[in-house]
């Protein structure tokens, strides 16, 4: 659709598949060999050249190696905001200038405005459930100087009757919702091919042990599902990590106090204006995609690292996931959370009523 409406509005097109995963297992899940005649069929359509390139090198040292250490840490990194700054923002554009595009347009839900005063807004796309702003932080002035996003400006159902209008083969595609380098397969199940995972203890805050895990890499801070607890009472949560002691530590109920924090710290931020906005600044910042965004203050910034206090308690804040910040539906930019403030049950204090979903 981002290609045929850009060839409405006159522009010259041409297709590029990106490959960045090299199949060597016979699961059968991943669609690079789909994805690949699907491309094909919608350049046919149109009459339009198309090119593929191939980053599985790339990567795998940019981003699947990375992703795999924080792991090994105990950690939870995403790599998909990472693919997008080494790969898609980086790599892909540097391909098409080769091939003499003037820009790179994706089918990203989020939209590039030029303001008067000569910078690029990066804002959320129209459709709120399929906004893709959270994964677009680190595109900076200079990447959007070189990038379009022709279907931000509307709902995910409009671009689907485009798809219809313009009788493309992907029309009735299935959105795609697995991680960007191994599609929806079984996650658990994909990473035992790389990690040496051992077994320890499920243990409460008190050191009370209650189960046995597969390795501590397999969890993440808030997670139900998966755990094979059971036993009268609520549900279990994932509620910290100790990764020294190879232990998964676990409470009872989604509003146990030790799942909740109001306070952050993250490193390495990313502008979109290319300049940190003036401290301390009130504004309104997402944990993950698709939180609601949440009220914030960005405290004060010393050296890599940015202080956040929150109005209302956070649940399950992770480190090596990524805060985004917003005003209004401009995205500010983001940065990697490096640790949560103390939780309510560290400061044995009583949970307010309202809390973050």
């Amino acid at each position: 659709v981002t290609a045929a409406l850009l060839q409405e509005m006159g522009f010259t097109v041409i297709g590029m598949f990106m490959k960045n995963w090299e199949e060597k297992d016979e699961m059968g899940i991943c669609t690079t060999a789909g994805d690949s005649a699907d491309v094909a069929r919608v350049c046919d359509r149109l009459k339009i050249a198309h090119y593929t390139v191939n980053f599985a090198e790339q990567y795998r040292t940019l981003v699947f190696d990375e992703f795999l250490q924080g792991l090994k840490n105990g950690k939870t990194p995403n790599p998909d905001i990472l693919c997008n700054k080494e790969i898609k923002f980086q790599l892909l554009i540097e391909a098409a200038l080769q091939l003499g595009a003037e820009a790179l347009a994706t089918g990203h839900y989020a939209q590039n405005i030029l303001q008067e005063d000569g910078l690029h807004k990066l804002a959320k796309g129209v459709d709120p459930i399929k906004d893709q702003t959270y994964f677009l932080y680190t595109a900076n002035q200079a990447i959007l100087k070189k990038v379009l996003f022709p279907v931000g400006g509307m709902p995910k159902s409009e671009v689907r009757a485009l798809a219809r209008k313009f009788n493309l083969s992907t029309a009735e595609k299935k959105d795609s919702t697995g991680i960007c380098f191994i599609g929806e397969r079984n996650f658990r199940t994909f990473l035992k091919d790389f990690i040496p995972y051992q077994a320890g203890n499920f243990e409460r805050l008190d050191k009370t042990v209650v189960g046995k895990h597969e390795g501590v890499a397999f969890y993440t801070l808030g997670q139900r599902r998966g755990l094979g607890l059971g036993g009268e009472g609520d549900a279990w949560f994932v509620v910290d990590k100790d990764i020294e002691r190879n232990v998964v530590i676990v409470e009872r109920g989604e509003r146990h106090p030790a799942l909740f924090a109001d306070a952050l710290v993250c490193r390495d931020a990313s502008w979109v204006a290319d300049k940190s906005p003036s401290l301390p600044l009130t504004c309104r910042a997402k944990i993950r995609y698709r939180q609601p965004d949440q009220e914030c203050v960005i405290e004060r910034q010393e050296e890599n690292k940015l202080y956040v206090r929150f109005k209302v308690p956070q649940r399950a804040i992770t480190p090596e996931q990524s805060i985004v910040f917003y005003l209004d539906d401009s995205c500010l930019g983001g940065a990697i959370i490096n640790s949560r403030g103390q939780n309510y049950y560290e400061q044995k204090r009583p949970l307010p009523d309202t809390v973050s979903p």
